[in-house]
């Protein structure tokens, strides 16, 4: 009797991060089964994003969900009348979108349990980063303490384990980590507003960042910019 292959949900935005999560989980003999939102977010080239991602990394399954996070606004990525920032801002800046990753992982833990998966992959990232709550490792040693508790699977001898093999790594490590596993980042888009053909707008935070990474790096930056 073979024995069958461990399987991870995987929390892919079609950003960089996301995209080098996935290809740790491969890398580590995972069946993938990837999961993006579609939430009312400012651009949806990411989603496009996530499809290419999906599809040349050869995953199991590759599920979007469609979740009406705009309704309820408060944040630059789900509100069009606030502005995404062009410059460094203090504190937690207004792309922060309430809740998400709660969210997004609650969803990803009802398919784990009902996959039976071992692992939930998302690549939050506490070193550089924009200042979200929800990426330190506070919170996800919660969420996976409450995973665990609040399932059938978790109580009967099938814990998840939420994995975040990114949490520590700077962009540039994180880059190099991709790279080395042949993640091509191009298919990746990580602007908050990039426009329809997915082409960034190079002064976003999330575009300072990525831009950063891939100079720490030295590695030549493929990102499209208008």
């Amino acid at each position: 009797m073979t024995e069958r292959q461990k399987r991870a949900v995987v929390l892919l935005s079609g950003g960089l991060d996301s995209a080098t999560a996935l290809a740790i989980a491969k890398a580590q003999g995972y069946s993938c089964h990837v999961l993006s939102f579609d939430y009312g977010q400012r651009s949806h080239t990411e989603l496009n994003a996530a499809k290419r991602v999906a599809a040349s990394m050869g995953v199991t399954e590759h599920r979007v969900l469609r979740l009406n996070l705009e309704d309820f606004g408060g944040s630059a990525l789900t509100d069009t009348s606030i502005d995404v920032p062009e410059g460094e801002t203090e504190g937690i800046p207004v792309t922060y979108v309430p809740a998400r990753n709660t969210v997004f992982l609650s969803l990803a833990l009802g398919w784990a349990e009902v996959l039976h998966a071992e692992a939930i992959f998302i690549g939050v990232n506490a070193v550089d980063y924009s200042g979200y709550p929800d990426c330190r490792p506070e919170f996800i040693e919660a969420f996976e303490k409450m995973a665990n508790l609040a399932t059938r699977n978790g109580v009967s001898g099938e814990p998840f384990r939420i994995e975040t093999p990114l949490i520590d790594l700077t962009k540039a490590e994180i880059i190099r980590k991709g790279v080395e596993l042949g993640v091509d980042y191009a298919d990746t888009v990580s602007c908050y507003q990039a426009d329809e053909d997915g082409r960034a707008c190079g002064h976003c935070d999330s575009c300072r960042l990525r831009a950063k990474g891939f100079a720490d790096a030295g590695i030549a930056d493929p990102t499209r910019y208008v």
